[in-house]
């Protein structure tokens, strides 16, 4: 399947976009809302790689599509969720460090900052398999997605487009939508 054009989003695997992690307040509203359009963007049917907890976030942001969109399409719901050909869209969950604040999961450590700024770095100029994967261990970053769509995937920098970044929390999490093809 060489050259065959792909769509890959990348979203973190926050929990708090979960609904059974919601409250009154939606603390990561803005973070929502930018996964859910590029999610959009990509299409039906992607192909995921996560992990077991970025699975359920995944699984979550692609069922909410799906229910947003169905009643406005002309056509049953059904067709909303077949699959799309085979390569056209990844959606990649995975964030940076969790290692940024006192109060982030992994608490401070002085090397997050560093690390996400290159990260952020390569995943912008298209390599998102750029990627010290011991030290990402250290600072609680989960990059293996990235890892594995670099081993796929050869992203066309041009396309890369950051809809968020930001750290809540502590923990660097970044929405992204790339173009590339599948090697």
């Amino acid at each position: 399947m060489s050259g065959v054009p792909v769509r890959v989003v990348l979203v973190p695997g926050v929990l708090a976009l979960l609904p059974s992690y919601g409250g009154l307040e939606d603390p990561v509203a803005e973070l929502r809302s930018a996964c859910l359009d590029a999610v959009v963007w990509l299409g039906a049917g992607p192909r995921v790689v996560a992990s077991p907890q970025g699975e359920r976030v995944a699984a979550y942001l692609c069922g909410e599509v799906v229910s947003r969109l169905a009643p406005l399409a002309p056509q049953p719901p059904q067709a909303l969720v077949a699959p799309r050909p085979p390569g056209r869209g990844v959606l990649v969950v995975a964030n940076g460090s969790a290692t940024r604040t006192e109060k982030a999961p992994g608490h401070l450590d002085d090397r997050a900052v560093g690390f996400d700024d290159e990260l952020r770095a390569a995943l912008t100029a298209g390599r998102p398999g750029a990627v010290d994967a011991d030290l990402a261990r250290e600072l609680w970053a989960d990059v293996d997605g990235l890892v594995r769509l670099a081993q796929e995937v050869d992203v066309d920098p041009a396309s890369v487009r950051v809809d968020y970044d930001a750290d809540p929390f502590g923990v660097q999490y970044w929405v992204m939508r790339m173009e590339g093809v599948r090697r």
